[in-house]
């Protein structure tokens, strides 16, 4: 039997599938595999590819000659072949519009990336799977594309910039991210939030950054909801006394309400998930939400091959980091503390909303917890340059104070005593750091660390760089008189003092020579 005998009888076992909407999957995987393996040359497999990609997203396909077409019930794709097989063209026609040529899903098709090929095509087909009536589908896509346009007004109204390169402005400062809309090959997307650090990689390594993103569909909803059916930004755009956009009020009920597809899911905790329900009035589904310590969530596919950690009796999780300047450091989560409901989290996949107005105050909410993640996560990811020592020089033990303040204690260079680093991140663009129990100190201390924290997002080099400062400035001679600090005569929170030598006095200090071994 031929490849392409193969081929045609898979083809038609899965036509026989029981539900069609659903096909067989352990066929799906078959074709998928033979799609894999064997190479792409004549015009029959490539018509076979694409058919296979097209029903694993559940759309039609249909050959005219040399023409293949993958259809869904508002778009389609017309991909034209060479008898060689080699892809001559591709068009995007969305609903009652002519076909457009796209280059982006052209070179994927060239260079063989069937399966880059396939992504996009799922995003697409995502963007146009409207729920509804022929005549319900019609009115959602045309609120779905004055959505698109009024993004793109709101996305030009003037704001301070924070950072120097124009692209990161708009991910993380923008009001509504750096959006990529307007052609019918591509979805409308909102790139919002990335590290800081990723601008310099991106420069120097030429590696793809990091991004968080949400692209914007369109769901059911239990309940009718005012949806925009015409341009809702005022000419010219307006400003209200917040510096918030001004907007008009939408026009028409519908059973559906937009979605933000976050690309990708984001670790919330409940707080956070409540308050994108309190801007919207739009409840967010926790039907399938499954909820955890937040630590816990974070640290599923972010530990790093240089990491060492353990889970003492499921209570409490320690993990041993290298650092760039061959320090070891060790960073406890006590579970208990982190159980607690208020702290649990849970991945959030899809934000609803239903007013281009509430676009910005979701991206900057979603910024905030992106931050918090990112200084959690810091804890037990791999830094970068940095290499695998032999022994802890400090530990830490990190604690949570609220839904956006978190608290790092550890031993004093100086001293048999502890010092306490409390984190608040208030904004996604504001991180304040107030230090406790350090002994006398500077009083720009605080606001450098904070500048740190800011610029590196890591709570591992921002407490490597207070370690070092403390020692500093313990070996340096007080000068005679100098008052005690303000800072020093303050208590860390409770949540940082309750029992807080619990745990300490059995673990080995900076004089020891190495940590026990903790393998996962």
């Amino acid at each position: 039997m031929t490849w392409d005998d193969t081929f045609q009888l898979v083809r038609r076992c899965m036509e026989k599938s029981r539900d069609e909407s659903k096909p067989c999957v352990p066929i799906i995987r078959c074709l998928k595999r033979l799609q894999e393996v064997f190479s792409a040359s004549r015009m029959n497999p490539m018509r076979s590819r694409l058919e296979i990609i097209a029903k694993q997203h559940g759309m039609g396909f249909h050959i005219s000659e040399a023409t293949c077409f993958l259809t869904a019930d508002l778009f389609y794709l017309e991909v034209q072949l060479l008898p060689s097989g080699t892809v001559e063209e591709v068009k995007v026609a969305s609903h009652g519009k002519s076909p457009v040529p796209s280059e982006s899903f052209l070179q994927l098709l060239r260079l063989k990336k069937l399966a880059d090929f396939s992504t996009k095509l799922g995003s697409l087909f995502a963007q146009y799977n409207i729920p509804g009536d022929n005549e319900i589908k019609l009115k959602l896509l045309a609120s779905l594309q004055h959505l698109g346009k009024n993004l793109r007004k709101i996305s030009n109204l003037p704001r301070t910039p924070k950072h120097c390169d124009p692209k990161m402005e708009m991910i993380n400062n923008g009001w509504v991210g750096y959006l990529i809309a307007g052609k019918e090959d591509c979805p409308l997307t909102v790139q919002f939030f990335t590290h800081p650090g990723d601008e310099k990689k991106t420069s120097d390594s030429h590696e793809e950054a990091v991004v968080h993103a949400a692209q914007v569909t369109v769901g059911v909803s239990d309940v009718p909801r005012q949806l925009q059916m015409a341009c809702v930004v005022p000419k010219p755009p307006q400003l209200d006394p917040c510096s918030y956009p001004v907007f008009t009020p939408p026009s028409e009920m519908l059973p559906a309400c937009f979605l933000l597809q976050l690309q990708p899911a984001i670790t919330m905790m409940s707080s956070f998930v409540k308050k994108l329900g309190h801007i919207t009035a739009v409840t967010v589904p926790d039907v399938d939400l499954q909820w955890a310590p937040l630590p816990k969530l974070l640290m599923r596919g972010s530990l790093g091959a240089n990491n060492r950690w353990e889970t003492l009796d499921q209570q409490e999780t320690t993990f041993q980091l290298p650092l760039p300047s061959g320090a070891m450091h060790s960073y406890i989560f006590p579970g208990a503390a982190w159980s607690v409901a208020a702290h649990k989290g849970a991945t959030v996949g899809s934000v609803p909303f239903t007013h281009p107005a509430h676009v910005p105050a979701l991206l900057e909410l979603l910024r905030q917890q992106c931050t918090i993640n990112t200084l959690l996560g810091s804890c037990f990811a791999p830094q970068q340059g940095a290499r695998p020592g032999s022994g802890c020089d400090v530990h830490f033990e990190v604690l949570p104070e609220s839904d956006t303040s978190f608290s790092v204690t550890f031993q004093r260079p100086d001293a048999n005593s502890l010092a306490v680093l409390q984190v608040s991140v208030l904004h996604p663009h504001r991180i304040t750091c107030r230090l406790f129990g350090a002994g006398t100190f500077e009083s720009s201390l605080n606001e450098y660390l904070s500048t740190v924290m800011m610029r590196c997002l890591s709570v591992p080099v921002t407490m490597g760089t207070l370690y070092s400062r403390l020692e500093e400035l313990t070996s340096a001679p007080l000068s005679a008189g100098r008052p005690e600090s303000e800072h020093d005569r303050s208590s860390p929170s409770s949540a940082a003092v309750t029992d807080i030598n619990r745990g300490w006095a059995a673990l080995p200090r900076k004089t020891d020579s190495a940590c026990p071994d903790r393998r996962p």
